[in-house]
């Protein structure tokens, strides 16, 4: 085989690898599909709407599709660029992590969006026309997230439903003669615009701060106990190269072997139960204060005190996200105090046990284990914000509909609609489709398109992602997840001084008219779908 055929034949197994990867997911969707559908027809016992149903079913599907493609990508994208974890490592842990929270936590009841930020109780809505609206909203929202997607833009899922549904309420209301402007609350759409700003801002400001912190305290002890190492060897190197070694002649082949093995040492020398003052040779001497320089500069202190510490803190962070968002549909009934408490006892736990993680790395090079133990806790990081946007924004995909499942069974309108079980489960398999099949160019984006990552980058981004996400849900703030990791993600890159502003102007853009795109294709979508189903 010549060399050209060598190295096309590692791209060459890549892409037959990457075809199975793509027959098995699209199976996967086709099966789920076809038994969803059946199982919906069966659920709402309707004959006379079973059009109406199979379109509902295909929209909602392509709107958790490309929420998986967008959202789900942006969540994973720091650890993908960091090298922390493959794309397929990545899917794999967003499979188990995104269906099990949104099967576990995804709510068993969910708001049918009537008291959201249209006003739909201002007009005289026939239940079909409720049905219409949600419809056109999941198409306005799936088209224009399949489009960033494929520009590699990061954009909310949230944004992006609400304005399908705006455009979709606000046609239906113009065409009917039933409403208008009037039906929007426009200061909910200022909350937006706000969020435009104080999202990006709040994650880049505390990511900043985070990621300052390990890099002056951890990457920069590592970067000066590295040197004192070199220091230390040169040192050796320059005993190695004394001209005189007749002292080195006469000391027994025992003390011999003793001192050759404390030279192949990496980090320690071995000589420490020698008396220097016992031994006759000023050569010897010598090296056994180059033994004592080395073992008084413990080169992995920082990743043995420091680390465990921040990975405390992170797992309470990651854990009062869990608790206060990613387990709120459940209702579990714990009192603040005993969430308190949960979250201490996880971060005595997680302290305990990096410090252990961190002290049997000891004989691995530096970098080498920090790079390890960040990785850790990155992925630890990212399978939590795998589980509470499985838990929450799967509902983009699934409150509209259900809501309209709900009505084609009862023909009625209600406030709340009952989540099925089938429909959680599908729609996480969708969730996780989309990831595979679209969701590699805003990995790339997030990754290292914004700056260059490190799992010790990656992880100061996400962590900071979540304490925000968490802190702004319990104080009530009007934030995106996705922009806040957006703003992590400059953040970092700002301690670093490498982001790429130049790539983030389209990006903003992307969020700006994320709702007015999404709203226009919702108008247009509800005067198709009222012209095909009249």
């Amino acid at each position: 085989m010549d060399s050209g055929s060598k190295l096309a034949t590692p791209a060459l197994q890549r892409d037959t690898t990457d075809k199975w990867w793509h027959l098995a997911f699209g199976g996967i969707m086709a099966v789920s599909l076809t038994l969803f559908t059946i199982w919906s027809l069966s659920y709402v016992d309707q004959s006379s709407h079973t059009m109406v149903l199979m379109a509902a079913v295909f929209l909602g599907l392509f709107m958790a599709f490309n929420i998986g493609g967008n959202d789900v990508a942006n969540s994973f994208g720091t650890s993908v660029g960091a090298g922390t974890l493959t794309i397929k490592q990545a899917l794999l842990i967003a499979a188990v992590f995104e269906v099990s929270g949104a099967v576990i936590a995804g709510g068993s009841v969910t708001d049918t969006v009537r008291s959201g930020i249209v006003d739909l109780d201002a007009i005289d809505l026939d239940p079909m026309q409720f049905v219409y609206i949600m419809m056109a909203a999941l198409m306005g929202a799936a088209i224009w997230l399949l489009v960033a997607t494929r520009m590699g833009w990061p954009v909310s899922t949230t944004h992006s439903i609400i304005g399908g549904i705006v455009g979709a309420a606000l046609m239906t209301g113009f065409t009917t003669g039933t409403g208008g402007w009037d039906m929007v609350k426009w200061s909910a759409i200022g909350q937006i615009a706000v969020s435009w700003v104080l999202s990006p801002l709040l994650g880049g400001f505390f990511a900043w701060l985070l990621f300052g912190w390990i890099k002056k305290y951890i990457l920069g002890y590592n970067e000066k106990a590295d040197a004192a190492l070199l220091e230390i060897k040169k040192n050796v190197d320059e005993q190695r190269s004394i001209e005189d070694h007749d002292g080195f002649q006469r000391i027994t082949d025992l003390q011999q072997d003793a001192y050759i093995n404390a030279m192949s040492s990496k980090k320690k020398f071995k000589l420490k139960k020698l008396d220097p003052e016992a031994v006759e040779t000023e050569y010897y001497r010598q090296i056994h204060k180059i033994d004592v320089k080395a073992k008084r500069k413990d080169s992995h202190r920082a990743l043995e005190v420091y680390v465990p510490l921040l990975a405390a803190f992170g797992a309470v962070v990651i854990s009062a996200m869990m608790l206060f968002k990613g387990l709120d549909n459940l209702n579990l009934g714990i009192t603040t105090a005993g969430n308190i408490m949960i979250m201490t006892m996880i971060g005595i736990l997680v302290w305990v046990s990096v410090t252990v993680f961190a002290r049997s790395l000891q004989k691995q090079e530096l970098s080498r284990a920090t790079f390890i133990i960040f990785a850790w806790l990155q992925v630890f990081t990212a399978a939590a914000f795998a589980f509470s946007h499985g838990a929450n924004d799967i509902a983009n995909a699934i409150g509209p509909f259900v809501a309209i499942l709900d009505v084609l069974r009862t023909d009625s309108i209600g406030d709340e609609a009952v989540v099925p079980l089938p429909a959680l489960i599908t729609f996480g398999v969708a969730l996780i489709v989309g990831l595979w099949f679209v969701g590699r160019r805003v990995i790339a984006t997030v990754g290292h398109g914004l700056t260059k990552m490190h799992p010790s980058s990656g992880f100061a981004a996400e962590l900071a992602a979540a304490g925000v996400v968490m802190t702004a849900s319990v104080l009530g703030l009007p934030v995106s997840s996705t922009h806040i990791l957006i703003g992590a993600v400059l953040g970092v890159g700002m301690v670093n001084k490498s982001a790429n502003w130049k790539l983030m102007r389209p990006i903003a853009l992307a969020w700006v008219i994320t709702l007015p795109i999404s709203a226009a294709i919702g108008a247009g979508g509800v005067l198709a779908i009222t012209a095909i189903f009249p």
